[in-house]
């Protein structure tokens, strides 16, 4: 079978490698039918990010069909079609059960997180509960649901997962940092639950008009202490809630200054940074909350019955398709900001 490569910073090739089988008894193999290209992904991509050459490719989010089960499955069987998210929660331990997917005790770290999605098949471990089946088969929707379904692996629930860490709320005033599709998700997010303004700081004029259709009630450009004022100008003083989907030092200093004393910040951005404690917010009385995105809670709760009524539409961040075979180019055009979201047609 194919599958993208890893080769060194700035290059993705594809590799023809043997097709996963079972080997556990809570396995399945899924046939892609659509992955995609992560704004986490381009960590390694454009720098290399401590990734070794030649290695699996950190694509992590997919549609696609169950082929085959081990012994233990009983949510799913061959031919189902499902969502295939990043996570591996077991649904029954303390952090699944109070809705932390996203971060399983059963399944710590890296055991709960996937790679190696941009491929024609994957072995999913651990998939009795983390599957999230979708009614029908792919030929049953049109490209457009698909790309909508196709959110629901990643970006959509962890721009959720932003605005509920957050605690936002009916009236809440929010600003997103970062305009790529997670914070797209994340105005989508707060508007679902009620904001009454929705800023999102972006530089960029495609993704500001997504993010106004989507929910935003003003947009700034500015950064830094101007666009910190800016804000607070539209505002009329602080946020109640921040949505941090960057993971840089400086997209949590805007943040951290964009609200009032007693505001609230959820972060889903993967921190590249190691210098920010949590003491220096001591006189603010800042909440933090963040991290791995509760994918199947969402989407079981929530999302996959939003997508499915049409009453949310986070497909439209996909503003270009690509083949397997051009996955590099999927990952450049990204890194060059000439996507938002790249998604790759595999089967």
């Amino acid at each position: 079978m194919k599958t993208a490569i890893f080769e060194k910073a700035g290059q993705i090739g594809i590799a023809e490698v043997v097709k996963p089988s079972l080997q556990a008894d809570d396995d399945v193999i899924i046939k892609i039918v659509r992955s995609c290209v992560c704004g986490s992904d381009l960590w390694a991509f454009s720098h290399g990010d401590d990734k070794e050459a030649h290695s699996v490719n950190s694509g992590h989010e997919a549609i696609g069909i169950i082929e085959e089960v081990g012994s233990a499955i009983t949510t799913v069987q061959p031919g189902d079609f499902v969502i295939v998210p990043f996570t591996h929660g077991c649904g029954e331990c303390d952090a699944c059960r109070a809705g932390f997917d996203g971060t399983c005790d059963r399944h710590p770290g890296y055991s709960n997180w996937s790679s190696g999605y941009q491929a024609q098949y994957i072995r999913f471990h651990y998939a009795n509960w983390a599957l999230i089946k979708v009614p029908g088969q792919p030929s049953d929707y049109s490209e457009g649901m698909l790309k909508s379904l196709l959110t629901l692996a990643d970006v959509m629930p962890t721009g959720y997962h932003a605005a509920r860490v957050a605690d936002v709320k009916p009236g809440d005033k929010v600003v997103v940092i970062g305009d790529g599709a997670v914070g797209q998700c994340a105005v989508i997010a707060a508007k679902m639950r009620g904001a009454s303004q929705i800023v999102l700081m972006s530089r960029h004029e495609d993704r500001q008009q997504m993010a106004l259709a989507s929910g935003a009630t003003a947009v700034v450009a500015e950064r830094g202490d101007a666009g910190i004022a800016k804000v607070r100008e539209i505002l009329g003083g602080g946020a109640d809630a921040a949505l941090e989907c960057v993971g840089t030092e400086a997209a949590m200093d805007q943040a951290l200054g964009v609200l009032h004393n007693g505001g609230r910040i959820g972060y889903v951005g993967v921190p590249h940074y190691d210098n920010r404690p949590i003491g220096s917010t001591f006189a603010q009385n800042i909440l933090f909350g963040g991290g791995s995105a509760s994918v199947t809670t969402y989407n079981k709760q929530i999302l996959l019955k939003a997508v499915l009524n049409e009453d949310i539409n986070p497909g439209r961040v996909f503003t270009k398709t690509y083949p397997l075979a051009e996955v590099n180019q999927a990952y450049q055009d990204m890194a060059d900001r000439k996507t938002i979201k790249a998604m790759l047609v595999v089967d």
